[in-house]
């Protein structure tokens, strides 16, 4: 079995169930269809002592100091907006500001920005408050609650008018003052999305039609995406299954749905399957799909498309059945901190347990692997006889 059947990500996650997961070398080389000597080749290059995992750990932990930075930097940069009118006024104005904002930043990071001390901001909250910034607060929350009835697109004449008709009568500048305070303003215009330039969709026809139980292994793909929910965001799933047994022969991960998910996917299928003669790939009409490159990678391969009508999930049903599995079975019985995580218990769920254990009612009670393993028997005595 050759080893350029398996993209890094595949060697990556099945080094992980024995290093991670603590299955034997073994069990994990048996349910991958793979050879010890080459699991073991595979833990010794991404495995926790390798030089690429340190220069990984490292780098993961530059990514990540990074990503804080840019957190750090981005809010102060959003705080500085709403509150870029505030900078120059007096310090009981930037005390108030500080004060509606503390629930969203930290009291230093507060004080720092809007350069007053936290001194000062505590010896601000102790001075008892005069009729007039009680009555401030009052109306401040008036209009806040008028604007967000508005759907946050109202400026301050027509908060001022909401203000009058509700019988609340002050002049149209205090409004004016207060919005600006806490960092409401009207909604002005809005970006009308655009389309791509030198984008062309490429169509084909529904030639599955719904014929979802091929004769053979390798006869029809159905390929699609999902996504998962992590803590860190969402994580898109992209699989690729042989008609004939249910089987996932293809799958890819991204923090992002690109076309390179669903081609990465695609190129696992053809790599593990290195079908011979005429395959039909279905998926739906997605952007990912109907891409030029798509089209290419098919007619490069030998491939033949096939399309669902638009809007019609059913001429897709195989595939969206098994992501119903997937998430019923194991996904949402799980809370994902990282991405990382559900990677790890994805291929899990697909290499460990779904394509090798897994019983399918469509198999006659037989998992993905072992109803290949019959048609096989089953062809090589008829060769024989």
């Amino acid at each position: 079995m050759s080893e350029k059947r398996y993209p890094e990500e595949f060697k990556i996650k099945a080094v992980k169930q024995v290093t991670v997961s603590g299955h034997s070398v073994a069990e994990v080389a048996h349910r991958l269809g793979t050879t010890t000597h080459s699991l073991y080749a595979w833990i010794k290059r991404y495995g926790p002592d390798s030089e690429k995992h340190q220069q990984q750990s490292s780098e993961a932990a530059e990514i990540r100091r990074l990503q804080k930075e840019l957190k750090r930097v981005t809010e102060e940069r959003d705080l500085l907006k709403k509150g870029r009118g505030v900078l120059r006024k007096s310090p009981r104005v930037r005390y108030a500001f500080i004060r509606e904002h503390l629930g969203q930043h930290t009291l230093c990071q507060l004080c720092e920005l809007f350069d007053v001390h936290r001194s000062g901001y505590y010896a601000w909250l102790k001075t008892p408050k005069s009729s007039r910034q009680k009555e401030d607060e009052r109306l401040t929350g008036l209009i806040k609650q008028f604007w967000l009835e508005s759907g946050g697109v109202y400026g301050y004449r027509k908060i001022h008018r909401d203000l009058k008709d509700f019988g609340k009568m002050c002049g149209i500048n205090r409004v004016h003052r207060l919005m600006r305070i806490v960092g409401l303003r009207a909604q002005v215009g809005y970006r009308r999305p655009r389309a791509r330039a030198n984008a062309q969709d490429v169509f084909t026809p529904n030639i599955l039609d719904r014929q979802f139980n091929p004769e053979r292994p390798n006869q029809a793909w159905v390929t699609d995406i999902t996504y998962i929910k992590t803590h860190e965001g969402w994580l898109y799933l992209g699989t690729v299954l042989d008609l004939y047994s249910r089987r996932v022969i293809g799958w890819s991960m991204n923090s992002r749905i690109t076309k390179e998910l669903v081609l990465d996917a695609l190129l696992m299928a053809i790599w593990r399957r290195k079908p011979g003669g005429k395959v039909i790939v279905h998926s739906d009409q997605g952007s990912q799909y109907t891409s030029y490159d798509w089209a290419e990678f098919l007619r490069m391969n030998g491939l033949v498309g096939s399309m669902s009508r638009r809007g019609n999930c059913h001429d897709n049903a195989v595939a969206e059945s098994f992501f119903q599995l997937l998430k019923r079975e194991r996904i949402k019985r799980k809370i994902y901190m990282t991405r990382e995580e559900a990677r790890i218990d994805v291929f899990n769920y697909i290499e460990m347990f779904y394509n090798t254990k897994r019983r399918h009612g469509s198999n006659n009670g037989l998992s993905p692997v072992e109803y290949e393993r019959l048609y096989v028997k089953e062809a090589n005595k008829c060769l024989t006889n």
